[in-house]
């Protein structure tokens, strides 16, 4: 099969992206949120007492406190504890802000923490996702908050207790979200990586992304590493630990305007660091990957499965895959993950040269969804 270019695009932002003339404000995701009501309705239950705001730490190792919208207790001694926090999602133009994170606990006879959803929690109906099929869509990073949050109030190898986690409208909130097309059936994913929102929707995000390749230029670099948020840019500073601090860009979905400024202030290399979801839409020839305005093309995925020799059952599996990842699990699954990458790459590597009018040299690594190793590239780090 001959491999055609793909036309570049670079869409409009969103409707909701306006420029600002303040800075935007960072709010909370719903993950720290639905950490810090965990926390505020275990130490009720331990305490006998409501709490009126609840400290919990992030995953970079910050302390942040959130005020509780309500705390209650149930039971003569105290059998059950219910704290609510509200969702504050600062500037971002965010469908979740404002919603009222519930956290019900119980003591439970088995040591340790079991933690389920509740109503207003998204149940995962389909693979792909990093999460058990028939599981609340509760993703890994907020699950370890949540565990060590609990963890600070009480002793959970001798301890059991039950976390259940809930969100009132969560299902109505989660009509305007992609989550019904990724499987995600009756409410909304309690996600986070960092426990912190920030704006990369906006014009102003883009303005910063641009803001930040000028500040690297003024100092001298000459290579910028695009990287997509705080997992790819870990494993881009571990994959590159010559360069320092300001070459690394989180560029979100603006891959498009950060490029356009390395070539405007000479930069002579991009070296962009990514995950299956981003670079797919990458190698598309999408250069503003907003979810609103771009999907993963798994037809481009099915073509380079059969590039790298997948066998017809596998190119029609990856064909039909539910998202990015989904793909990536069915190529590691049958052991084609690295020649299905490079290929990934390489095609990203192109359209990126394109773009930038081959002023520019490009380098291009997928990591994995931990952000931990790199597991393909267009050339640059064979493994």
């Amino acid at each position: 099969m001959t491999y055609a270019e793909p036309p570049l695009r670079e869409p409009d932002l969103p409707r909701t992206a306006k420029v600002r003339p303040t800075a935007l404000r960072t709010g909370w995701t719903t993950g720290a949120c639905a950490t810090a009501a965990a926390k505020a309705a275990v130490t009720a239950l331990v305490t006998g007492a409501a709490q009126p705001e609840v400290e919990i730490g992030l995953p970079a190792g910050r302390r942040v406190r959130f005020p509780v919208a309500r705390c209650e207790l149930t039971g003569t001694p105290p059998a059950r504890a219910e704290a609510v926090v509200v969702k504050d999602a600062g500037d971002d133009p965010d469908v979740t802000h404002g919603a009222e994170l519930t956290a019900t606990v119980d003591w439970t006879n088995t040591p340790g923490l079991r933690l389920a959803g509740g109503p207003g929690v998204g149940t995962v109906t389909k693979p792909g996702l990093g999460l058990a099929v028939g599981g609340p869509a509760i993703n890994d990073t907020p699950r370890r908050m949540i565990s060590e949050a609990v963890a600070e109030v009480v002793d959970l190898s001798e301890v059991g207790v039950q976390v259940v986690i809930s969100v009132p409208r969560g299902e109505i909130m989660a009509r305007k979200t992609t989550n019904r097309r990724l499987g995600i059936l009756g409410g909304i994913s309690i996600l986070g990586t960092t426990g912190i929102v920030r704006p990369f929707s906006t014009a102003s995000w883009r303005a910063s992304v641009v803001q930040a390749v000028h500040v690297m230029a003024a100092q001298g670099e000459r290579t910028v590493v695009l990287c997509t948020g705080g997992r790819t840019e870990r494993a881009a500073r571990a994959l590159l630990p010559e360069l320092p601090e300001v070459c690394f860009v989180e560029v979100g979905d603006f891959t498009g305007a950060a490029v356009t400024a390395a070539v405007g202030d000479a930069m002579t290399g991009v070296v962009f660091v990514g995950m299956a979801g981003k670079l797919a839409k990458l190698a598309a020839g999408i250069l503003m990957t907003h979810y609103t305005r771009s999907k993963v093309d798994l037809s481009l995925l099915g073509a380079v499965t059969a590039e790298a020799g997948g066998d017809a059952a596998l190119v029609a599996a990856v064909t039909e895959a539910n998202t990015g990842r989904h793909a990536y699990e069915l190529w590691e699954a049958a052991g084609l993950l690295a020649p299905a990458g490079d290929l990934l790459c390489r095609r990203v590597r192109q359209v990126l040269l394109r773009f930038a009018g081959q002023a520019v040299s490009v380098d291009v690594a997928m990591v994995d969804f931990a952000g931990a190793q790199v597991v393909a590239s267009s050339g640059r780090w064979p493994r």
